[in-house]
C-alpha cells in the first residue's frame, strides 16, 4: 500500500454532535520512508481502531432508535504505526526529527483535532474529546484493583478550567461513566472510593485539548483492557452499548 496524499494516512470525518473520538495508537501501516523513533513506547494498541468504529456505529444506532435521527460523532483515527509517529506526544518527542514527512503527518493529525474542536465550539458551544487507548491487564502494576477501563483526566483538569470541590467531582461526564460502569459491575478506575487506585493522568492529547487549555473543550482518555478489545465479545458489546447510551443522554438535544 502506498499513500500519495497526507490525508490518506487517516480516517476522519466531521460529525453532528459535539463529540470527537481520537485513536492515535491503533494504526499498523509501516511508512517505510519514515525512520523508526529512537525512544519511547512502540506497541500498537490492538483493536482500538475497530473498537472506535464499533462505538461510532453504536452511537448512530442509539440515536436512530431513540430519536429517529441518525447522529454521529466526529473522529480522527491514525493508520500509521506508533513505531514511526506517536501522536500522543509533543512534537519534539513524537517522531524522528529528520523526517519532514513524519512532521507533516503529525501536524495534520493535530490540526484536524483543532479544526473539529473549533467546529464543535462554534456550532454547539461545547466539545468533548474521547481519546481511545488500550492496556494489558497483566502488565498493570501489582497491588491495585483489577479493572477493565481506566479514565485519564489529569485529576479533572482536562474537564474543568478551575479546580472543583470534592463533592462536585462526580457531577460531570467522567462521573457519569464511573457511575454507569459501577452499576454494571464492570470494574473501572477511578471508581472505588475506599481503595488506592492506579489511575493514568491522561496523555498529551487530552491535556493539550482539554478544559485547562481551551474554554468549553473537555477531554477524557479512555483505556480499554485487552479483555474488552480482544478476548470477551460480550463484555466488549456491553461496554460499547453502555458508552453509546451515555453519549446519547449527553448529546440528545432534541429529547
Amino acid at each position: 500500500m502506498k499513500f500519495v496524499n497526507i490525508k490518506d494516512y487517516f480516517n476522519y470525518e466531521r460529525g453532528t454532535i459535539p463529540l470527537l473520538i481520537s485513536v492515535p495508537h491503533g494504526g499498523s501501516f509501516k511508512v517505510e520512508n519514515i525512520p523508526d523513533r529512537a525512544s519511547g513506547i512502540y506497541g500498537v494498541d490492538k483493536e482500538t481502531v475497530s473498537l472506535a468504529f464499533d462505538l461510532i456505529e453504536n452511537i448512530n444506532k442509539v440515536f436512530q432508535f431513540n430519536s429517529k435521527n441518525v447522529k454521529s460523532p466526529s473522529y480522527i483515527i491514525s493508520k500509521v504505526e506508533r513505531l514511526k509517529i506517536d501522536f500522543n506526544r509533543k512534537e519534539s518527542e513524537a517522531f524522528h526529527k529528520k523526517s519532514s514527512l513524519a512532521k507533516e503527518i503529525y501536524q495534520f493529525y493535530h490540526s484536524k483535532i483543532n479544526e473539529l474542536i473549533s467546529y464543535n465550539l462554534n456550532e454547539f458551544k461545547r466539545s468533548l474529546l474521547i481519546d481511545i487507548h488500550g492496556f494489558e491487564r497483566a502488565k498493570r502494576p501489582k497491588g491495585f484493583r483489577d479493572v477493565e477501563l481506566v479514565l485519564g483526566t489529569k485529576n479533572l483538569e482536562t474537564m474543568f478550567k478551575d479546580k472543583i470541590s470534592k463533592q462536585d467531582r462526580g457531577k460531570n461526564f467522567r462521573g457519569k461513566i464511573v457511575k454507569k460502569f459501577n452499576e454494571l459491575n464492570i470494574p473501572i478506575a477511578p471508581g472505588h472510593p475506599r481503595r488506592r487506585e492506579y489511575v493514568l493522568t491522561g496523555g498529551y492529547i487530552v491535556q493539550k485539548y482539554g478544559a485547562s487549555r481551551i474554554k468549553n473543550s473537555q477531554a477524557i482518555q479512555i483505556e480499554f483492557s485487552d479483555t474488552i478489545r480482544l478476548y470477551d465479545e460480550k463484555l466488549r458489546e456491553k461496554t460499547l452499548n453502555s458508552l453509546a447510551q451515555l453519549f446519547f443522554e449527553e448529546f440528545n438535544f432534541d429529547g
